[in-house]
């Protein structure tokens, strides 16, 4: 029997606690990676799974970690790690929905921002799986409270974002830890050179599960993308929401900020959203999410890394309200849409200084993106006013009691309005559509003279040089629970580096590159401080990717740092009375 036939969780003889808690949760029949993962996974072999966050991996690692627990012992018998807290937290909990029958089971979620003395008591009562950040992970090996003598088995989800978070050295310190008899799962989106590194240092002949580029970038989805002036965005948006009728949307932005911009600027214009990003504590986020699946908020604004985790089905589209800064994002993003066959729609805002990320996402994906137009005020007056057509004559064919309000309209006319007024002004207060200033306006960007594939003749354009041939460095270092990496390899005392074409990166001007915005910070070599403590602190704490912090000059008691100007204030607020290696750093832009 080939994995293509199985139809049925029975045929992957599973143990009826487990089938009967997977009918429960309404799964029906293993996803493809389920279908692949689990058979193999149950043999006790060596596993790399390639997939993207709701493809079912969950299930496909979690249901052989349950039928291998045994009860008869109270040790840690299975290690999950996640790249964030919540999405370790959405692992343990549907862990959990699987072991509902199996009494006796014990799972326990370990990250930062919980009481790590509420771990340390629930882990010597005794638990079975673990599922927890690399962070907080280390941080109960060094104190002893987390021992993995009876581990069986390892599994790393979502590895490619732990290591792009900076978890690498970490990843090695825990399986270098392990007792070396147990099974390793990686689970991964992309197969780049240090997960392929992670692989054949740690995992014994795996099997390799992967999910073709076609399923990643599902062919049910329209993908278009419009040229729009940034202050417009939102209009844009709420315009596609309004042509489209998109009644179940997930909005992606690069910062936590943004995602409250664009919450409160929805919510002042009458549409149902809710944000979820980093800075939510857990019941927040629950409630968020519960609101979202139950359809009382329809639009869901969201970060890259807060979206990790997320499963939910049957969305009519993604809007790319920033574009990611990782190519990889993308296929995440617009994979929530168009799954099981459905038909999905992504759209894309691309400001003028955003298209060559959309380039390099086209060359990435072999998929070209139409550009669309859009859509006018007209044209939205126009489709408001047909869905009004529509609902009136539904109220007036199912309406039984229509005769208590035939008088209003007499009650009107006596008031001295015509028929037309009438109609009209309800019309509008129904439709809900307020002319603004955006109306009349060209919401679109226009070419400039000497602009060549989206970019300023004479600006410097760091994905550009990544895109052509830089590669990516690897990451490592930790503070905290919070973890980034440097693009640069420190060398000798760490204030010159050699940059990712091969210059060197002496960096004593305080001029930084184009489109960057150089910091100031209180702590320097005298502190100990290494350039992926750095970016780990401010990648962590601003929630924007590692990969996107340029130049880093450490000196003996200060250090420079250049971060993209567009979250240079985020970063400082982020970094507010925060700390770095546990010392308190102050930071402002360099002087």
């Amino acid at each position: 029997m080939t994995t293509e036939t199985i139809e049925n969780f029975s045929e992957l003889n599973l143990s009826e606690n487990i089938l009967k808690a997977l009918t429960e949760m309404g799964f029906e029949k293993p996803s493809p990676i389920q279908a692949q993962g689990i058979p193999a996974v149950m043999q006790g072999a060596d596993v790399i799974g390639q997939a993207q966050t709701g493809t079912g991996k969950t299930a496909a690692f979690g249901i052989p970690v349950l039928e291998r627990i045994d009860l008869s012992s109270n040790a840690v018998q299975a290690l999950v790690l996640c790249p964030t807290r919540e999405l370790a937290v959405q692992v343990s909990e549907e862990i959990g929905r699987l072991a509902k029958y199996q009494k006796g089971i014990r799972i326990e979620a370990i990250y930062g921002g919980d009481s790590i003395d509420r771990q340390i008591r629930s882990l010597k009562r005794g638990v079975h799986i673990v599922v927890g950040t690399p962070g907080r992970v280390m941080d109960h090996m060094e104190r002893k409270t987390l021992k993995f003598d009876e581990v069986r088995m390892m599994v790393l989800d979502e590895a490619d974002e732990m290591l792009d978070m900076g978890f690498r050295e970490d990843i090695e310190s825990i399986l270098a830890d392990m007792p070396e008899d147990r099974q390793t799962i990686l689970f991964s989106a992309t197969m780049s050179k240090p997960i392929m590194s992670i692989t054949k240092r740690f995992l014994n002949d795996p099997i390799l599960i992967k999910v073709v580029r076609n399923e990643l970038t599902n062919v049910n989805i329209e993908q278009v993308f419009f040229e729009v002036k940034p202050q417009a965005k939102v209009e844009v948006m709420t315009r596609l929401i309004d042509m489209h009728h998109l009644k179940s949307l997930l909005v992606f932005c690069n910062t936590k900020r943004k995602v409250d911009e664009i919450v409160e600027d929805l919510q002042l214009r009458g549409y149902a959203s809710e944000g979820i990003h980093g800075d939510l504590r857990q019941q927040q986020r629950s409630n968020v999410m519960s609101k979202f699946k139950a359809g009382v908020t329809t639009i869901l604004v969201a970060t890259d890394v807060a979206a990790r985790g997320i499963d939910v089905s049957g969305l009519d589209g993604v809007i790319n309200f920033d574009i990611p800064l990782d190519e990889e994002y993308y296929v995440h993003r617009i994979g929530r849409t168009g799954r099981a066959g459905m038909s999905g729609k992504a759209f894309s805002l691309v400001a003028r200084d955003e298209k060559f990320r959309l380039k390099t996402i086209e060359n990435y994906t072999k998929v070209k993106i139409e550009k669309g137009v859009i859509p006018s005020y007209e044209d939205i007056v126009g489709v408001r006013k047909a869905r009004f057509v529509e609902s009136i004559s539904a109220a007036i064919k199912n309406g039984d009691d229509l005769d208590l309000y035939n008088d209003v309209l007499e009650m009107l006319h006596h008031s001295g309005y015509s028929t037309e007024q009438i109609v009209g002004a309800m019309a509008k207060q129904i439709m809900g559509v307020q002319k603004n200033e955006y109306a009349d306006s060209n919401l679109a960007w226009e070419e400039r003279r000497g602009e060549r594939d989206g970019r300023r003749e004479g600006s410097g354009d760091r994905f550009e040089r990544r895109s052509s041939g830089g590669s990516r460095f690897e990451r490592g270092g930790r503070e905290g629970d919070r973890r980034g990496s440097d693009r640069f390899a420190p060398a000798g005392r760490g204030e010159s580096r050699r940059s990712e074409g091969g210059r060197d990166e002496s960096r004593k001007s305080a001029v930084p590159e184009a489109g960057m915005t150089r910091l100031f910070l209180s702590l320097g070599r005298k502190d100990h401080i290494l350039p992926k403590d750095i970016v780990g602190a401010i990648a962590g704490e601003a929630n924007i990717p590692g990969k996107t912090i340029g130049a880093i000059d450490i000196y003996d008691k200060f250090t420079f740092v250049d971060v993209p100007e567009r979250d240079a204030r985020a970063v400082l607020r982020a970094m507010d009375g925060n700390t770095i290696k546990g010392k308190p750093v102050q930071i402002d832009i360099a002087k």
